[in-house]
């Protein structure tokens, strides 16, 4: 018997500050003709303020900005539309937040070594979130493990290559199939 494919109507873009998720979810989203949402926007100001002032958010912090991030893909799923958001999505409790069980819902881990993105931060003059806090984000970061289905990509090579990839496994792959860990690159902030 022939398993249904599942097409994914929303990515969820994860990874550490300086990955690419605004540049490659923004150009995936657009290639797709998908709406997009820089997650970022949804933080609190007092989280932005903290930041700025380089103090690494807690998970109380965390919380109204997932909860923001979930309601927004739950908006999209709700009027039957198709988006890409952008979170950092650090740790496995906070995609549980915002993913759960929702099968249409996929997930898209940014991989990069700590020397690439930080020289692509040391680069990065106009986002609030300081190079200081690198560090702290790879402290968190628990990559997604076979349970998460995640589409995972290396981001060190061209951005046309990553993009082609992701439209790829968001339309043509069943939700249901584990990704393939390939090398792909992105060479800029």
């Amino acid at each position: 018997m022939q398993e249904l494919r599942q097409i994914a109507r929303i990515a969820v873009v994860m990874g550490v500050s300086g990955s690419g998720k605004t540049t490659i979810g923004r150009a995936v989203a657009a290639r797709l003709g998908w709406s997009f949402e820089e997650g970022d926007a949804l933080h609190p100001p007092e989280n932005i303020a903290k930041m700025r002032a380089g103090q690494p958010l807690d998970d109380h912090d965390r919380a109204p900005w997932l909860a923001a991030v979930a309601a927004r893909i739950e908006e999209w799923r709700s009027r039957g539309e198709n988006g890409v958001i952008t979170c950092s999505a650090l740790k496995r409790s906070y995609r549980k937040i915002i993913i759960d069980d929702r099968r249409e819902v996929r997930l898209v881990y940014l991989s990069g070594s700590r020397e690439l993105i930080a020289a692509r931060l040391a680069q990065r003059h106009d986002h609030f979130m300081p190079a200081s806090l690198l560090d702290s984000q790879f402290e968190t970061l628990e990559p997604p493990g076979p349970e998460e289905n995640a589409i995972t990509v290396s981001v060190d090579q061209p951005l046309d290559k990553i993009v082609d990839r992701l439209v790829a496994e968001l339309t043509q792959r069943s939700a249901t199939t584990p990704s393939r860990v390939e090398s792909y690159s992105y060479q800029g902030a």
